[in-house]
């Protein structure tokens, strides 16, 4: 699943492709148009420990803006 952006209706979408064809044009899917770019999207993953809590894991940190690491896995704001 990968996320587009359309630079003529400001439009965000989902396909689902292959890695192979993640780069290739592909057409906006409210106007149509071909000048759509693939954007990097962000995720969520939770772990589950033996005592049944829930805990944010690596790509959830909502401030990686102001981490110094660049690292979420190492990141003080997880």
């Amino acid at each position: 699943m990968y996320e587009y952006h359309c630079a003529d209706c400001d439009a965000t979408f989902e396909a689902l492709r292959s890695m192979n064809q993640a780069d290739e044009t592909i057409a906006c899917r409210h106007c149509n148009s071909l000048h759509t770019s693939r954007v990097f999207s962000t995720f969520a993953a939770i772990s589950r420990n033996s005592d049944g809590q829930t805990r944010s894991v690596a790509g959830t940190c909502n401030d990686c803006a102001g981490c110094g690491t660049r690292n979420c896995s190492n990141c003080s704001h997880s």
